[in-house]
């Protein structure tokens, strides 16, 4: 089976936003228009393609990132289908607690579409997904949608994009007129204007730009082509001369600087009224890279540990990512993987670079929301699932097994709060088991554990939406009928000060007896940086073979915490020095010796305990603003700064997550329903010492 479009012509991209801009409405637009649907979905109607769990369609937000196929013909081009693209398409979530599905959608994409809202424009969560694509190197293009909503501006949007997140924003577009009396779009590079018409606005009626506008669009126009000539030399020279710059000019250089991160194209519209949308999908295609136009891959070759490269060719040896694994009712576990380079046929068997376990492709799926195409092979630049691997998990490598290598892993953020959860009946409780297995392997930010002192199940997630979706999930996918805790915050032990102790487990009891001996040195690291085990034995004071025994030893003793049973973070442990005995030393000897210096040493450290800070954005109308303030106040919260949006008052403060817990019915009570807020996690920070004891007095009763 031979590849049906060239790789230059793919375009793998993601949506992102934060909620409610508008994400999922105008992916059902491009669906739309794309000829995937032939019936547009609506999320206030709960019947949308990409939104198609129960939960997402109850609640109007996206919870997974869906995966679709779609194919476009330029603007310009039409009818031409020598000229038709292919755009694999990622509607990722918008709200923080399902930040990982952005982060994993952002890993294996090559360009993103940032949706804003026309009235709010950059919102805490744009700002987050914004920062998460600079992190991974993701070219982008700006839609600012809900232009026609009461109190939208699109020069007020484009300025809080200057200010908050780039300086190189460019408006390609501008619209004709706002709020109710939104119409069409100005493009800046053909200096035309464009209606959209008949139903569900297909028809692109190009007209020429009304007199009174005229003099508002070369004004745009003229700060367009500064910025772009800016990036090419031979473009400002005759910039600076004042000649004419040709739109194809224009566009080549504007494509060359946001290929490299330099320039982001702004375009308007409104999704929900149909204007707008195929411009975007132009400039998909026009801006956005295809995997030939992005430097080739690099991973690691197993087994020499070398960097090595691939490129998005056919003839390359097959390596691909796994991002993402999903439970399907009728398939069973669906695994979703980009394929980086060479192909890959059905049938054919593939290397797990990151387990060294070999998986067999059995079937291989292209994805249209939950519906699924199957196919024979797959190219290099191809987005697509399969079922039945055995060992695959999210951020797994499969590649070739004759030329085996390991590409980037993705991390994740780790749990900020959780809760107890136990199955109502015995037949429950296998059920239960299951469902948790299944969903943690599909989440890698939702993590189960047991509580040793008390024997409970504990789940850990990003947020109280996060955990009751994952619950929610469970009664309707799983059956699985349970009891569920208060939520509980993730807190953390660190130590404040460098310490010293030895560790010493001796067991005489007829026969062979007991016997290890450590003596370890404890430090604090910076926040963040985890732990880390330095061995400084020398001279043969404790054999090799008991040094892995003390490392594991030490790592239980963090994990099970010393102050009160919550994990040690930050903190580095290097063993200095210890004795053995020739015949009564056993590993489980030092493995406890070690376990008893950690906690003696972290004692000696000073343990305090840390506490997750979250960044709240709450929006208010201005009545009630002292006493939202007050509130916050009242909740250890820190007063950051309030602003003006339109007609509401924004408030941002940074707030401990325990003090946080229900505020969604004591913002509404304050006013009178009126109030919103979004909550993302910031840091750990230590708690004050006067509640960090009722804490671990709470946990010692």
């Amino acid at each position: 089976m031979a590849r049906l479009y060239p790789v230059e012509r793919y375009r793998n991209i993601g949506i992102i936003a934060h909620i409610d801009a508008g994400k999922t409405t105008t992916t059902e637009r491009i669906l739309f228009y794309t000829g995937v649907s032939h019936k547009v979905g609506e999320v206030h109607e709960g019947n949308t393609i990409m939104d198609w769990m129960e939960q997402e369609r109850e609640r109007g937000i996206t919870i997974t990132s869906a995966a679709t196929t779609c194919f476009w013909i330029r603007t310009r081009d039409k009818g031409d289908k020598a000229k038709e693209y292919r755009i694999n398409i990622i509607d990722t979530p918008g709200h923080i607690d399902f930040t990982a599905e952005v982060q994993r959608s952002l890993r294996v994409l090559d360009g993103a579409v940032v949706v804003f809202d026309g009235v709010a424009g950059v919102e805490p969560q744009s700002e987050t997904v914004w920062r998460q694509a600079d992190k991974f190197g993701v070219p982008r293009v700006c839609f600012v949608n809900k232009i026609d909503r009461t109190g939208a501006s699109f020069e007020k949007a484009l300025n809080s994009i200057w200010t908050k997140l780039t300086p190189n924003a460019v408006a390609v577009q501008i619209p004709i007129g706002e709020e109710d009396a939104f119409s069409g779009l100005i493009d800046l590079l053909t200096m035309k204007s464009y209606s959209f018409e008949g139903d569900f606005g297909h028809d692109i009626v190009e007209k020429e730009i009304p007199a009174e506008l005229m003099e508002s669009a070369k004004t745009w126009r003229g700060k367009m082509i500064e910025r772009i000539a800016a990036e090419d030399e031979t473009l400002l020279a005759q910039f600076v001369e004042g000649k004419e710059i040709s739109e194809e000019d224009l566009r080549k250089v504007l494509r060359k600087a946001v290929l490299r991160g330099v320039l982001v194209p702004v375009f308007f519209g409104s999704s929900l009224k149909n204007k707008g949308v195929q411009l975007v999908l132009d400039g998909v295609i026009d801006y956005l890279p295809s995997p030939t136009d992005l430097p080739p891959v690099d991973g690691i070759d197993p087994k020499t540990g070398n960097t090595i490269t691939r490129s998005p060719l056919d003839s390359e040896p097959y390596s691909s990512l796994a991002f993402k694994i999903a439970s399907d009712p009728y398939v069973g576990t669906l695994t979703f993987f980009r394929v980086y380079s060479g192909t890959l046929e059905k049938g054919s068997y593939v290397l797990n670079a990151t387990t060294g376990e070999t998986e067999r492709i059995s079937r291989i799926f292209r994805i249209h929301a939950n519906d699924r195409e199957e196919v024979d092979a797959l190219y290099a630049g191809d987005i697509a699932a399969t079922v039945g691997l055995k060992s695959t998990s999210t951020g797994h490598t499969l590649c070739d097994p004759q030329a085996p290598i390991l590409l980037e892993q993705i991390s994740f953020p780790e749990p900020v709060i959780s809760i107890r959860i136990e199955p109502k009946t015995k037949a429950d409780q296998e059920k239960l088991g299951l469902a948790l297995k299944r969903l943690s392997e599909e989440d890698p930010t939702f993590k189960v554990k047991s509580d040793l002192e008390t024997g409970d199940t504990l789940m850990a997630g990003m947020g109280e939406l996060h955990l009751e979706i994952l619950v929610d999930r469970m009664k309707r996918e799983f059956g699985v009928e349970a009891n569920v805790g208060r939520p509980q915050v993730a807190y953390k032990e660190t130590i404040k000060k460098p310490a010293d102790a030895e560790g010493k487990y001796i067991r005489q009891s007829g026969g062979r007896g007991q016997y290890g001996h450590v003596v370890l040195h404890v430090e604090p690291r910076e926040r963040g940086q985890g732990f880390e085990f330095v061995n400084k034995i020398r001279g043969g004071a404790i054999p090799q073979e008991f040094i892995p025994p003390i490392e594991k030893g030490v790592k239980e003793a963090l994990d099970k915490g010393v102050l009160a049973g919550y994990p040690v973070v930050d903190v580095q442990a290097t063993l200095n020095d210890g004795s053995y005995h020739d015949v009564d030393s056993s590993e489980f000897a030092f493995k406890v010796a070690a376990s008893m210096a950690l906690q003696e040493a972290a004692r000696r450290g000073g343990l305090v305990l840390l506490e997750p800070i979250m960044t709240l954005e709450v929006l208010i109308p201005p009545d009630f603003l002292g006493d939202v303030i007050g509130d916050i106040s009242s909740k250890r919260g820190q007063i950051e700064q309030s602003e003006d949006r339109g007609t509401m008052k924004v408030i941002d403060a940074k707030v401990p997550l325990s003090e946080m817990f229900g505020y969604s019915t004591s913002l509404r009570s304050l006013t009178e329903g009126r109030g919103t807020f979004t909550m993302e996690f910031e840091k750990y920070e230590e708690v004050p010492a006067n509640i960090a004891q009722e804490i671990i007095e709470g946990r010692r009763r």
